[in-house]
């Protein structure tokens, strides 16, 4: 082998040749146009179950097509969703979409352009049940100032079902635990086929026509697909339930199904057994109810009528208290406490005037002059002047001489 001095260059051989480099916008490009000049891919219908649906602000639409194999992006551009006749309820529903195929050069992804979109198989139902939900609601047929409330107590109710239904059979348990006394009136329907609308219309009008009607109607059956929902879906059906005069609970299908049926009716429960619990109540919540009322009623009246009667015992204490007999009887005892405190006054007064008196009387006694004329002493007397000296006389003057047991008369001598 020979060496090449340093500094010299090797020739390329042929097989060491490299095509220049693209691009990944340039590489993107390319392929975008292979696409675009495709005519099978700019006229397309495409089969599939959307997911992932997703408005934006925009107004453009975003989702995605999927089969059990494989999947594409989608867009519908706002210019064209404005424009559209079937718009889809939303995830899960089949479709077919027609548009292009190109590449979305930003994220390196084809996807299809969508300008026009049909249901498929349940789909149309899907779409059809959304226009007249959509129609019924603006008419303001679901408002919730239509709806009716339920009574608490019903005694009569109404079943619109197939006799052979196992909801009715559902539902006439419910009822017997819960509320055996209720009264059931069956009007029977079919609940599946093209002739179930109009005989589910005349049902319900035979139970409104009742004298007495029912407090309560349930329209109710089993669950099923789309298709054996369909009946209940029914324009006039739908109209026949929101005008009926008695309240309706609707109870059609799953959990998880909806129809036009249950919108208009005044209640809706996710299945038959649902709407008999809701249309009756529970015969042993009312008895632990009303044991519990009895427990507050006693309770309650007990402390009630024990209050009361303290209350009472207080007004009559105050009462006789405030009686007249018993201010009469004050009274009497007063007088009588009066009566004898002015008797021991006048006692003390009559005994001081006596004691009074005689020592009087005494005094007088002392100054009584019969008591000096008992001494000996006498009074003398001429006519009827007292003669208490000598010169008060004369001789010859005859005097009268009074003593202590009488008088006689006298002549003054010299």
């Amino acid at each position: 082998m020979k060496l090449s001095p340093p500094g010299d260059l090797m020739q390329p051989s042929l097989f060491d040749f490299k095509p220049p480099a693209l691009s990944v916008s340039v590489l993107t490009s390319h392929i975008r146009n292979l696409f675009d000049l495709d005519t099978t891919l700019q006229d397309v219908w495409v089969e599939g179950e959307i997911s992932n649906w997703s408005p934006a602000h925009s107004g453009h639409i975003y989702f995605t097509l999927k089969d059990a194999g494989a999947s594409i992006r989608c867009v519908i551009w706002r210019s064209t969703a404005r424009r559209l006749s079937y718009r889809p309820v939303g995830n899960g529903e089949a479709v077919l979409a027609h548009g292009r195929v190109s590449v979305y050069e930003v994220g390196g992804t084809y996807q299809l352009y969508v300008n026009d979109l049909e249901p498929v198989g349940q789909g149309a139902l899907y779409a059809q049940f959304e226009r007249l939900k959509r129609q019924l609601s603006d008419e303001g047929l679901f408002d919730e100032d239509r709806k009716q409330p339920l009574p608490a107590f019903p005694r009569r109710i109404g079943i619109v079902t197939s006799a052979r239904a196992a909801a009715l059979r559902d539902i006439l348990n419910v009822l017997a635990r819960r509320f055996p006394l209720i009264e059931v009136i069956l009007s029977p329907a079919p609940v599946q086929g093209s002739d179930a609308p109009p005989k589910i219309v005349k049902a319900l009008k035979t139970l409104t026509a009742l004298t007495p009607p029912p407090d309560v109607i349930i329209l109710a059956r089993g669950g099923g697909s789309i298709e054996d929902l369909w009946a209940f879906n029914d324009e006039t059906v739908a109209r026949s339930v929101a005008d009926s005069p008695i309240p309706i609970i609707s109870g059609v299908g799953h959990e998880t199904d909806f129809t036009i049926a249950d919108f208009a009716a005044d209640r809706r429960a996710p299945t038959p057994s649902a709407a008999a619990e809701v249309a009756v109540p529970d015969a042993d919540e009312l008895r632990r109810m009303v044991a519990g009322y009895r427990y507050q009623f006693v309770t309650v009246a007990g402390a009630t009528v024990a209050e009361k009667r303290a209350s009472l015992q207080d007004a009559l204490w105050r009462l006789q208290r405030l009686s007249p007999q018993t201010q009469v009887d004050t009274r009497r005892q007063q007088i009588d406490d009066t009566a004898a405190h002015i008797r021991r006054a006048l006692r003390h007064t009559l005994d001081l005037r006596q004691e009074q008196l005689g020592s009087a009387l005494a005094r007088l006694e002392a100054l009584n002059p019969k008591a000096t004329l008992s001494r000996g002493y006498a009074i003398v007397q001429k006519g009827d002047a007292l003669i208490t000296r000598v010169g008060d006389v004369s001789a010859r003057d005859t005097v009268t001489v009074i003593v202590s047991d009488g008088a006689f008369e006298a002549e003054v001598v010299e």
